[in-house]
């Protein structure tokens, strides 16, 4: 049999749609179940995938719920290791962000652990294993988090759309390993040779012309960077990260997803019936393919309605006052083909190639992985300009929980709210934040191999 490549294109002709295990799009049970379990993510004639899962599906059930409302999960690990689940991008309680190690410990096998937080902000978001995140995060463990806004957008259908890959054995189907590969840790991280969404190779969405759609895309992937475009549709982004944009802009060229990184689209149909229409996908050869395929049937309406409104904002986004803010500085270095000299490891400065030895590679303000001293300590409300200097020659997603930042763009104005950004090599961007959520909060690259292997560190809010 042949091994796989990373579209369906490339998967061959004649092999049957994969009967997936689908994600169970609708109101959660209390219990949230880490668990193994058997999933097609291959086409028919490959063999099924031993994944791990939330309650048996790829993605984990959709999570929904109205803003303000309180969650309760009780995570029960039915694994045969630690685990713990990250909430991602929500603005929550220190004590339920879910890092082991840092925010709780993390949950044993056989053992449970109840998560209880209120929602503050609407949006898309999403959710994932925090233990090992690296490994857990690539074998299945994520799903999504729909938080609804009271006034909800004139929109004809939601659609939630988790972008993921996986690297497949073709020959057993079970997952590539090790997972700590040296080569993956030291370049562009673990990227799959297969692609899908919503846990299929093959997804597909009907529609009629003039219909209007949101599309919340999550990038749930563990290190590629999605280049997107719209095929047969107008659209307009209206949310990053699940923060509301001041004003819906019109979506022109190319999407552009890091790892965790969230968008929200409303779309509207253009494509004839019968014509072709979708998400396309860039490839390493600047060829583009289908993602999301969206087949066109009848009309909606005769015309196009108007451009959508602006999504009602979330609390707590006012500009931040930078006339006082405190600045720091942090620089990203390591991984292959940088020359890093040495870094502070486990309380000892070490030379890259016994970090090597150890299996780190990467290190952000000179320090490899979390210490027991925070980067930075902050008073609660404070406002900090991080200035982040990338002196590797690999992207990196840069994530930070319990609060959103905005870019510092070189005409001196303030970019829209975002809890991961991506930073390019030799390219020094500035973010600012305040400091508002109180507790030990993780700032790392969600290229996971990277944060597993370096590229991790955090701040205290007091």
């Amino acid at each position: 049999m042949t091994g796989l490549t990373m579209t369906r294109r490339a998967l061959g002709a004649g092999l049957a749609a994969a009967a997936v295990v689908r994600p169970a799009f609708a109101k959660s049970a209390t219990e949230l179940t880490a668990r193994k379990a058997s999933v097609q993510l291959a086409p028919e004639g490959y063999p099924a995938t031993e994944v791990w899962s939330y309650d048996g599906s790829i993605p984990g059930p959709m999570i929904r719920a109205p803003q303000g409302a309180r969650l309760q999960r009780r995570l029960v690990n039915a694994l045969d290791v630690s685990t713990s689940v990250h909430w991602h991008g929500i603005r929550i309680d220190n004590a339920m962000d879910g890092v082991a190690g840092l925010t709780q410990s993390p949950v044993a096998p056989g053992a449970s652990f109840d998560y209880d937080f209120t929602l503050p902000d609407a949006g898309t978001y999403w959710y994932h294993a925090h233990t090992n995140s690296m490994e857990q995060v690539a074998r299945g463990l994520s799903g999504p988090l729909i938080v609804d806004e009271a006034d909800a957008p004139d929109v004809d259908r939601d659609e939630v759309l988790m972008l993921d890959d996986w690297l497949i054995d073709p020959e057993t189907g079970g997952f590539m390993e090790p997972f700590a590969h040296p080569m993956m840790m030291s370049h562009g991280g673990r990227t799959g040779n297969l692609v899908g969404v919503n846990g299929r190779f093959d997804f597909a969405l009907t529609a009629q012309r003039h219909e209007r759609l949101r599309l919340r895309l999550i990038n749930a992937a563990n290190a590629r960077i999605f280049v997107l475009r719209l095929q047969g549709m107008a659209g307009w982004t209206v949310a990053l990260d699940g923060m509301p944009l001041r004003a819906p802009e019109t979506v022109e060229g190319e999407i552009v997803l890091a790892p965790a990184q969230r968008v929200d689209l409303i779309v509207d149909v253009t494509a004839e019936e019968g014509s072709p229409a979708g998400l396309l996908m860039s490839q390493d050869d600047d060829s583009w393919v289908a993602l999301a395929d969206m087949t066109v049937s009848g009309s909606r309406a005769r015309v196009a309605r108007p451009a959508p409104a602006a999504l009602p904002p979330n609390p707590r986004t006012d500009l931040p006052d930078l006339a006082q803010a405190r600045q720091v500085e942090m620089a990203m270095e390591g991984g292959a083909m940088a020359g890093m000299e040495s870094a502070l490891f486990e309380g000892e400065r070490l030379g890259f190639r016994e970090l090597v030895s150890r299996g780190q590679f990467w290190a952000l303000a000179g320090q490899v992985g979390r210490s027991d001293t925070p980067f930075a300590s902050l008073s609660r409300g404070e406002t900090v300009r991080l200035r982040l200097s990338n002196d590797t020659v690999f992207p990196h997603a840069m994530h930070l929980h319990g609060m959103h930042f905005r870019e510092l763009r070189g005409d001196g104005s303030l970019g829209p709210l975002r809890d991961t950004i991506l930073s390019l090599p030799q390219e020094p961007l500035e973010i600012a934040f305040v400091a508002d959520n109180p507790g030990k909060w993780l700032f790392h690259c969600h290229m996971l191999a990277h944060a597993a292997s370096g590229m991790t560190t955090w701040i205290e809010v007091a």
